[in-house]
């Protein structure tokens, strides 16, 4: 197209393509070759008319690390299609130090920081500069809004081939530019000079060579002019945790002596106090307060937000209150509470401080994050979704925000909820990867070649997404679980789903090395850092200082390398389920030849192979797997003793049953040689189990986190697959029209094999009735009864220390007259009451209880019938 018509747009097309090819594939010194030649000649006859065009020359000659050419190019006529001047300069200052000329680009930094004061990385590029850091390039930024501290990889000081006089000449020519900068700026907001400050500062700290109370003194003075900012603890972050212990108590110490000292406006007032919040829980100060003094801490917070309430009366409902984020951290500090004491009652607070925030605002995603997350641990799943809902999450949200409530929901028995929420992320996923190619050809129409990089590089991260694995399978295994009382229904959706075969797909060696997390963590509350942590599910450490030392514990390959696995061994359970089904067919057919037919032989060696993957997968090479679950059918192991989940080693002692019907084990046959010991290490592994997990099984209602989510797995999961292994079998022994003999029973009534089966559905029966009466007897309860119950948790007590201090400040806030707070606030304060709160909690958890109790219903009566037919 370029030849035939000479435009410019068709050649950039070709060149961005060629692009595209380098970064998703090889041969790029060859290819980017190709494409500066032809963007060379085109410049020769016709020049270069857009932006986005010199853009892509200069991207081509800097991935060739040709930085001088590139630099010409800039400096020359075509610069000029760079309408920002600062742009411009950002570009130059990137080449000139990627070019190792590092006191020109700090010269071409500084004329950038000139004119754009807050362009923070502008600023860690300039430094970096003048000390001759390696920095990270690989993204250039034209924001010149500041960077938060947290989110700027800060060069640690690596100059130490500097001589002293240089290092020292050149932080001292970067102190006196950025003293001229804070004398320059005429604007209050202004941030980037004074933090400046404090880098320089943490440079000589870090080189050995500071004045500690310069850097203590640029802190202080940062605190005098920004504390009352909602971004101060971001931004120091990254420096105050180089202090020591020493240094942070006393930091704190001037922090507080500045706040009550200072006589400034009652929002400012009010932002500095909650950054000392923020600063004590930095620091990790809540992990050593006493109990009487978190609560004390907790109900100051909820006091001093009711008590500022006036100044928030005449903005929009849209917009943000002042003094929004006490409340957040009352409820983590009221949660740190229940951690250390396991009083329920400081749980139900912290749902409360959140619910009354909500109340009087609803639009408050900080408020309703942590919420969807305490009604999740605590049962109430109904009532974490409708806030999820609220939250009105699309588009990309849906992939980085829904682990706020998915991992929940798929260990539940709310099958609606959990299907709704799948069908809407992979719709839209779908949809998604099916129009980037039409987003990417728009790009490409209006010359805006670097979105097209963009988008095929967000499709490839798309594609490969672990969230996007997991729900496609979670969504084949809800259709399972929730047709599993009808093996007809379960072929028919196995069928559709090519048997599980493309499933396995997503657990090759490639496709599990190339996921992607694109999760955004960032909002999680502080006891659920990602979906497989939850604190408040372990004992709280007495020696435990600081959280951020636990949360460095687990790391980001760790998370990831537990996803993987988790991919491993859900992709597996389709296919082993439609095998066992197979294998338990050809195991009772009455005509089967003594050797099995070739189909069968191929199920059985399948099924093996899968096995083997199955139990690589939970920890342990297969024959050592199998030793295991025989090993608790002895009584020589126990439950205890595994690392992996309980579910998981049951799914596989079942699985292994299918297979041994046609492979007779060594380990698993009886004494006549029939594959018959696998039915009771079955029998034995599900009466043990569910014994165990109803003898730790409390009500809900007072014991959140408890062992609820493994119940409805074992029934909805475990069971289902061994229940579908027995119809499979039973189904086999009768035929269609197979006549039964007079007692009811078929032809092999005296068949050892009918035998164990009778068993199995028996053990089942007993286990699943068990469950049942459990969840039952909670059901039953009177809702007044458990509202006195929870109620009674929050109430203040004659002692010293305990829940109710919190519940009693939102209470007096609620019924006080508060007319001067205008009538939305005034409404939304006198409409509150916790009692409204806990029904909520109450009524959620019966949803769920009475989902589980009429699905343990379904599968009794389903089993009842088939020990009829036995």
């Amino acid at each position: 197209m370029y030849k035939i018509v000479g435009e410019e747009r068709f050649l950039l097309w070709a060149v961005c393509s060629i692009q595209l090819q380098v970064s998703c594939g090889s041969g790029g010194e060859k290819l980017l070759s190709l494409a500066e030649a032809l963007l060379k000649k085109h410049i020769a006859s016709h020049s270069l008319h857009e932006p986005e065009a010199l853009v892509i020359y200069i991207s081509i000659l800097e991935q060739q690390m040709k930085y001088e050419a590139a630099l010409e190019v800039l400096s020359g006529n075509l610069g000029s299609l760079i309408g920002i001047e600062e742009d411009k300069l950002r570009m130059q200052g990137r080449l000139l130090a990627r070019a190792c000329n590092y006191a020109a680009a700090a010269e071409i930094f500084q004329k950038v920081l000139q004119s754009c004061p807050d362009d923070w990385e502008s600023f860690l590029h300039y430094f970096g500069c003048l000390l001759e850091e390696d920095m990270n390039w690989s993204s250039a930024s034209s924001t010149d809004q500041i960077c938060s501290s947290r989110s700027v990889d800060f060069p640690a000081s690596k100059a130490n081939h500097l001589t002293v006089e240089v290092f020292d000449s050149r932080i001292s020519s970067a102190l006196s530019f950025v003293w001229k900068l804070q004398l320059d700026i005429q604007n209050d907001c202004i941030r980037g000079p004074y933090l400046a400050s404090i880098e320089i500062e943490r440079q000589r700290r870090l080189g050995g060579k500071a004045d500690d109370g310069k850097f203590m003194e640029a802190l202080l003075n940062y605190f005098h002019r920004f504390s009352h900012l909602s971004c101060f603890t971001s931004d120091v972050e990254m420096f105050i945790c180089i202090l020591s212990e020493t240094e942070k108590a006393e930091l704190l110490e001037k922090f507080v002596k500045i706040l009550e000292t200072s006589s400034t406006s009652p929002i400012k007032a009010l932002g500095q106090a909650i950054t000392v919040f923020k600063i004590q829980e930095l620091f990790g100060v809540m992990f050593k307060f006493p109990i009487t003094e978190l609560e004390g801490t907790a109900k100051r917070m909820v006091e001093m937000y009711c008590k500022n309430l006036i100044l928030s009366r005449d903005l929009d409902l849209q917009e943000n209150m002042h003094g929004e984020e006490l409340l957040s951290m009352a409820s983590n500090v009221l949660v740190l509470l229940f951690w250390r004491t396991r009083k329920l009652g400081y749980l139900l607070e912290a749902t409360m401080v959140l619910e009354f925030g909500l109340n009087i605002r609803r639009y408050v995603w900080q408020y309703k994050i942590p919420l969807m997350h305490l009604y999740s641990y605590m049962g109430a799943l109904s009532s974490a979704y409708e806030w999820y809902v609220t939250l009105d999450v699309k588009n990309i949200l849906l992939e980085t925000g829904s682990h706020h409530i998915l991992p929940y929901m798929l260990k539940s028995p709310n099958w609606l909820e959990t299907g709704n929420l799948m069908k809407e992320y992979l719709k839209f996923m779908d949809d998604h990867l099916r129009e980037v190619a039409d987003l990417t050809f728009l790009a490409y129409r209006h010359r805006n070649y670097s979105k097209v990089i963009e988008f095929v590089q967000f499709k490839e991260r798309s594609q490969h997404s672990y969230q996007l694995s997991m729900v496609r399978l979670e969504a084949l295994i809800l259709q399972l679980k929730e047709k599993a009382d009808n093996i007809e229904e379960i072929q028919g959706i196995l069928e559709n789903a090519n048997y599980g075969i493309q499933l396995l797909e997503l657990s090759n060696e490639d496709k599990l090395k190339s996921l992607t997390f694109n999760e955004d963590l960032q909002a999680r509350p502080w006891w659920s850092p990602t979906p497989e942590i939850n604190y408040l599910s372990e004992p709280f450490e007495e020696g435990s200082a600081c959280l951020r030392e636990k949360l460095d514990q687990h790391k980001v390959g760790e998370k990831e390398q537990i996803a993987r696995k988790h991919i491993e061994t859900k992709s597996l359970i389709p296919r082993l389920v439609y095998l066992s089904i197979q294998a338990s067919t050809f195991s009772l057919k009455e005509n089967l030849e003594p050797n099995g037919s070739v189909s069968d032989v191929k199920v059985i060696l399948e099924m093996k192979c899968l096995l083997e993957r199955y139990a690589r997968s939970i920890g342990l090479p297969f024959d050592d797997a199998v030793d295991v679950i025989l090993g608790i059918a002895k009584g020589q192991k126990s439950f205890k003793d595994l690392d992996s989940d309980i579910i998981s080693w049951i799914n596989f002692a079942i699985f292994v049953n299918a297979w041994n019907l046609c492979s007779h084990h060594p380990g698993l046959v009886s004494e006549d040689g029939c594959g018959l010991t696998s039915w009771h290490v079955v029998n034995f592994l599900v009466k043990t189990c569910t014994a165990e997990v109803l003898m730790q099984a409390q009500p809900i209602l007072t014991n959140p986190g408890g062992s609820l989510p493994v119940l409805v797995q074992l029934v909805t999961e475990s069971f289902s697959w061994h229940v579908l292994v027995i119809q499979s079998c039973l189904k086999s022994m009768l035929p269609s029209g197979k006549k039964k003999k007079k007692g009811g029973a078929v032809d092999q009534m005296n068949s050892p094999h009918l035998q164990a089966i009778h068993d199995s559905i028996q053990c089942l029966s007993n286990a699943i009735r068990g469950i049942q009466k459990c969840v039952g007897d909670q059901i039953n309860k009177p809702e007044d009864q458990n509202l006195d119950i929870l109620l009674s948790l929050v109430q203040m007590e004659d002692c010293d220390e305990g829940p109710g201090y919190v519940h009693q400040a939102l209470a007096e806030s609620a019924s006080a007259n508060s007319s001067e707070l205008g009538d939305r606030i005034s409404g939304a304060l006198q409409s509150w009451n916790s009692a409204s709160g806990l029904r909520k909690i109450i009524a959620a958890q019966n949803k769920l209880l009475s989902h589980f109790h009429r699905i343990c219903g379904s599968k009794l009566k389903l089993l009842e019938s088939l020990k009829r037919s036995t």
